[in-house]
């Protein structure tokens, strides 16, 4: 079964910290790029962070440069998100995402993600 299942949501107050991990199974994870996307109420989808396939590099949404960090474990098929100083404007549905040329491109069922004192 392809699948991708997020985990490590939850609620957390100002300039705290969490990880998110998004396993993915029934398919070649070393060759999908990988992001993370949230969406908060009201809002569209926006991506946060990416990560290539082959040379792993990275990307980031401008809001969260220099707080978050992606990172991948083909291994384990997983990729991580990494969140510091999180701020109330980061609260949010997380998703992760995998990519391929010419395949389907695959989503997660979100985590929650809640920034709030």
């Amino acid at each position: 079964q392809v699948q991708l299942v997020e985990s490590g949501g939850g609620s957390v107050q100002p300039g705290g910290s969490l990880r998110l991990s998004c396993v993915g199974s029934g398919f070649t994870f070393s060759r999908y790029a990988m992001s993370w996307h949230r969406q908060a109420p009201g809002k569209e989808r926006e991506l946060v962070a990416g990560i290539t396939s082959v040379t792993g590099t990275t990307t980031y949404a401008d809001s969260v440069k220099g707080r978050f960090t992606i990172t991948r474990d083909n291994a384990k098929n997983t990729v991580y998100l990494q969140m510091n100083s999180l701020k109330p404007e980061d609260t949010a549905v997380y998703y992760c995402k995998a990519e391929r040329r010419m395949y389907r491109e695959l989503w997660g069922q979100g985590t929650q993600v809640t920034v709030s004192s």
